[in-house]
């Protein structure tokens, strides 16, 4: 019976597996495999490019030309590009700093209305408590001014009384009550009588 371990690793882009068992057949099957692939001959270089060929004077001016003129093309593309990559940013920079401005404004908008409310409700429940002080007081005045008329009426008197009026006099009867005394006023007052 064989025991097996095996090892996994990345090795420069490839996978390698190692395996290692204690049958020594195999291992020496291993080592042959490896020689034989040390003396197979490595595959033959590719051949050097060809050499150029000297071309005359007017070919030459000519290419010179062909090849500034492709670099002005290829220039005039980029500057071209660049532009409309450099509009195209610009754009979106001012669509995202209005956007920002929205969502900026929406969300002082949002916090000005949650204060107004805050502060609403403060005013409306410190009115409450002012009102319901105020109903407490007036209820405390009102009884104060009912004890106190009843202990006047008691204790200072009250009048009560008639009159009787004439083409000649007038003629009153007054009634006074002090507490327990009780006094009597009758008088007749004449009018001077113009002849």
């Amino acid at each position: 019976m064989s025991q097996v371990m095996g090892i996994w690793f990345c090795k420069d882009g490839q996978f390698c597996e190692i395996t290692i068992e204690d049958d020594i057949d195999e291992t020496r099957s291993m080592k042959k495999k490896e020689k034989k692939k040390k003396t197979q001959p490595s595959p033959t270089p590719p051949p050097p490019p060809p050499k150029k060929k000297k071309l005359p004077d007017q070919e030459q001016k000519a290419i010179k030309i062909q090849a500034w003129w492709r670099g002005t093309l290829v220039r005039r593309t980029l500057l071209h590009a660049t532009l409309r990559a450099w509009i195209i940013q610009q754009w979106w920079k001012m669509t995202v700093a209005k956007l920002l401005e929205k969502r900026k404004r929406a969300a002082l908008e949002s916090y000005a209305q949650q204060e107004w409310a805050v502060v609403k409700l403060q005013s409306l429940v410190r009115m409450w408590h002012i009102r319901q002080r105020y109903c407490r007081l007036l209820h405390a005045a009102r009884i104060i001014q009912l004890y106190w008329r009843w202990h006047n009426c008691h204790s200072r008197g009250f009048f009560q009384g008639s009159y009787d009026l004439t083409a000649s006099h007038l003629g009153l009867e007054l009634e006074i009550f002090l507490g327990s005394q009780i006094c009597r006023i009758t008088d007749c007052i004449p009018f001077p009588i113009k002849s």
